[in-house]
Order: structure tokens, then sequence, then C-alpha cells
């Protein structure tokens, strides 16, 4: 029976995770299509993406205390739930509002759903036997991970985008009927821990009005309206930080901060994923929108990356017992950044045709970089803090991690839509156009790459207008790539300043 219900844990843990990281994986491909059904603006498509991961990112640790403390299969089952309707919801969603707001409860049912797997498996599975279940968890998860964008680019292509969200269903009824019947209830007995409710608020509260007075700035809004939220975003993550040092019971506990390497792979992992989720999200749009991939093609674009970072992990992974940690987290980012470099360097191509000379160098540099970095980086959180806190700095390191892509796309969001509207004038500056059509093109900037030209051009003016379109984004994803290779170097740089040479044993 024990051998029995070990099965069910697995098959259970990992049909949920295959939700949250098909949805992550499998939505950016389908992005152009999205906009153009639901005539989104650049802005409201950041918003899409942000929506879910703000309060994921921000209560994902809230959503681990909540299972420790009430029963990780019910807040497990909870998170499901939630995060089900929200993909219903987000399946049907008639206008782009509606899908911000659907997206932002579908982040929270992530928050309960995502720390459950890993913690009902570390709960069932005995020590002996729990690497050997976390392994098989992990490489499936990977598996969804990589089948994300080709299934998402397939399902856009024949124009059910909805799809990516309605897959979730089924997924959902199935996990919920297994968890009921066949999966134990595990809590941690001796934690009376009290829910670090005004953390949570603070680092919900911080992120929210952080990105949204950014991407309001990016808009060409720079306005008090803007301002006031940047503020309120910057002393509500201050007051986060104040509240964790200040708690008896933080969502954070800031001594984790004390090991000079703890600190240092979670500033790395800052700007690294940073680096990582803003760049990845405009690569799509580049494809599909400019260089005319189709977006199952789009999906397929990424997929080395994908593959090698898979295969490299476990290979990684005996680098820290060889070298130490300072080596690979050091080496790793900068082959990353090398790889953004190769990206910031790409013009128009002629589509799929030169895909082998223009982004397929720049995806294997990501994967190697990343292949050599993910595996070590995990061993060198846990390996800092003692056993019985590793649970916790596992979490740390994750929620930084998706703060880190938050605030990328706010940030890199609402620089591309300044350096779009700049770029997009000046490249029109010497084509003949009426003050309507300019007027027109104003306000298309704030759709990036989709922007439509005006109409009753003629066809050499419109053939002109469509080019500068193109090349104004060009100009905008140089930009952004090359500040992700700014980032994924600084990442290396502060590897190579914080983290010790070799593991030390910690207590």
């Amino acid at each position: 029976m024990k051998r029995d219900t070990g099965f069910w844990v697995l098959v259970s843990t990992i049909l949920a995770s295959s939700m949250a990281f098909i949805d992550g994986s499998a939505l950016n491909v389908a992005l152009p299509t999205l906009q153009e059904d639901l005539g989104a603006t650049g802005a409201e498509l950041l918003w899409v993406v942000n929506a879910y991961a703000l309060p994921l990112a921000a209560l994902i640790l809230v959503g681990g205390s909540l299972g420790d403390r009430y029963g990780r299969k019910l807040i497990f089952m909870i998170g499901i739930v939630i995060f089900a309707v929200a993909s219903l919801l987000c399946g049907v969603a008639p206008t782009i509002t509606f899908l911000i707001g659907a997206r932002m409860l579908q982040g929270i049912g992530g928050a309960l759903m995502v720390p459950g797997s890993l913690s009902i498996i570390s709960a069932f599975f005995p020590v002996t036997t729990r690497g050997r279940a976390i392994g098989t968890w992990s490489a499936f998860s990977t598996l969804t991970t990589i089948l994300g964008p080709v299934l998402g680019g397939w399902l856009a292509d024949i124009g059910f985008w909805r799809g990516i969200f309605f897959i979730n269903l089924p997924l959902a009824l199935i996990t919920l009927a297994i968890l009921w019947h066949h999966v134990p209830e595990s809590r941690d007995e001796d934690s009376a821990r009290q829910i670090d409710g005004r953390g949570a608020v603070f680092a919900t509260l911080g992120l929210a009005a952080l990105s949204y007075g950014l991407i309001q700035a990016g808009e060409g809004t720079v306005s008090l309206w803007a301002t006031l939220f940047i503020a309120i975003g910057v002393g509500s993550l201050a007051a986060f930080v104040w509240t964790e040092a200040n708690s008896p019971h933080p969502m954070v506990n800031l001594d984790l901060f004390k090991s000079g390497t703890f600190a240092g792979t979670n500033m790395m992992t800052l700007f690294l994923y940073a680096a990582l989720a803003g760049a990845v999200f405009f690569i799509p749009l580049n494809l599909v929108q400019v260089q005319g991939y189709r977006q199952s093609e789009a999906g397929f674009a990424l997929l080395p990356f994908a593959v090698i970072l898979t295969v490299m992990s476990r290979w990684a992974g005996g680098l820290v017992d060889r070298y130490g940690p300072r080596l690979p987290l050091t080496i790793g980012p900068i082959i990353v950044g090398c790889g953004f470099a190769l990206f910031a360097l790409i013009g128009q191509t002629d589509g799929p045709n030169s895909y082998w000379t223009s982004f397929f160098p720049g995806a294997i540099m990501l994967g190697v970089g990343m292949g050599i970095t993910v595996a070590p980086l995990t061993t060198a959180v846990m390996g800092s803090v003692s056993s019985r806190k590793a649970g916790v700095a596992s979490g740390v390191n994750n929620a930084v991690a998706r703060t880190a892509g938050v605030l990328a796309i706010a940030i890199l969001g609402a620089l591309a839509l300044g350096i779009f509207k700049h770029s997009l004038e000046a490249r029109t500056d010497k084509i003949t156009l009426s003050d309507d059509a300019i007027a027109w093109l104003d306000g298309e900037a704030v759709k990036l790459a989709a922007a439509q030209v005006p109409p009753d051009l003629p066809t050499k003016t419109t053939a002109a207008v469509q080019g500068a379109i193109h090349w104004a984004f060009i100009d905008t994803f140089r930009v952004v790539c090359a500040i992700a290779a700014s980032w994924a170097w600084l990442s290396a740089g502060l590897a190579a300043l914080t983290i010790e040479k070799r593991m030390a044993a910690v207590e």
C-alpha cells in the first residue's frame, strides 16, 4: 500500500506542477496572437505576464507556511481549485482587462499550489528514497517546461491560444481526484507559527505599485500618478524589509543573509533571472511580429536552450564537489551574458530560413550558461545554511527568482515602450506623412511591434512605414538584450566576489 501511495503522490504532484509550468512556458509564445485577438497594448501584454507572476512571487512563501500549519494536501487542493477556476476565466476572457484580472487570481492559486508539490513529496518519502522521488518529479516538470512553448505555438497557430488555459481543467480534476482518494494529509506538528500577513501585504503592494508605476512611465505617462505609484512601491518594499527584520514570525528570515554565500547566491539569482525573464518575454514577439516566424516555429526556436539546460544539469551538479560553487557560478552567467549579447546583434533576418545563423547561436549559449549554473546554484543555496533551514532557504531563493521576473518585466517593459516610441518617431521622420498619419502612429506605438500602419497610404509608403515599425522594435530588442547581458555579467561578478570558493559544512 505504501508503494502505491508513493506512486500516487508523484502522479498528483507532477500533474499539478505541469499546469503551472505549461502555463508559464507556453503563454509567452502565444502572446502575439493573444495581443491581436484582444487588441492589447504593449503595457497590457506586460500585465498578462506580471499579473500572474506578481502574487506568485509575493505569496509563495505564505503558501508554504499555510501548508505546514493547516495541512499540505488541503492547501495544495485549494490552490489547484483556485488555479483551475482562474484558468477557466482566462480561457473565456472577453477583454484584456478581464484576462489580466483572471491571471492575478491564477497567481494566487499558484502561490498555494506551487510550494505544495515538493513539500508533499518531502513529507511522504523517507530520506533514503526522497532524492529519487524529487528527481522523478524534476524530470517530468522539465519535460513539460520544454514542451510548453511547442504546445503554445501550435495552439496559437490554429487560432486557439485559449486552449493553453483550458488544458488545465482536466489536469486539475484528475489531480484533485487522486489527492482526495490516495494521498494522505501531512503538516508540521511542531509548527505553531503565525502567518506573516503583514509581510505578505507589503510585498504584494510593493511589487504591484512599483510595476504599475514603471509601466505607466514607460508608456510616456511620466506623471504625478506614475511617480506616486513608484514611491508607494519603494516605500512598501522598504516596509516589508523592516517588518521581516522585526517580526517574530517573518515570511523571510533575514538571519539567513548573514551567510555570505546565501546572500551572494540570492543577489546573483536576482540579476540572472531578471535577465532571463525580461529577454525571453521579447524573443517570441520579435520572432513572430518582426521576423515572420509562425508561432509554432517560435515555440521550437528556444528548444535548444531548454534541452541543453536539461542535459547539462545532472553533469553540472557534480561541479560544486570538484571545484566549489564560485567557479561554475561565475562562468555560467558569463556565458549566459554572451548569449544575450549575440541576440543583441540580430537585425532583420530572412525568417526561419536564417534561424541557424541568427537566433540559434544565442539559444545554444543560453542553454550552456544556464546548464552550468542552475544545479550548482541550488547546491550552494541549500549548502549555505543548516539542514533544518534548507527548505526555508530554497523557498527564499525561489521567491527571489520569481520577484526578479516581475521587476524585470516591469523595468524592461517600461524601457521598451519608451525606446520603441522614440525609435519609431526617428525612423519615420524622413517618410512623408500627413499630420493624421503621424498622430495615428503615435497612438499605435503603445502596441510595440503590433503597431498598425495608418490606412489609405500609398503602397510604397505603407512598406516604408511597416519597415520602420519592424526596425523600431529591433532597436528596442537590441537594447533589452544588451541590458540583459549586463545583468548576467553583473551576476557573474557578484558570484566571484561573494560566494566562497569551497563549500564549508554548516551545522
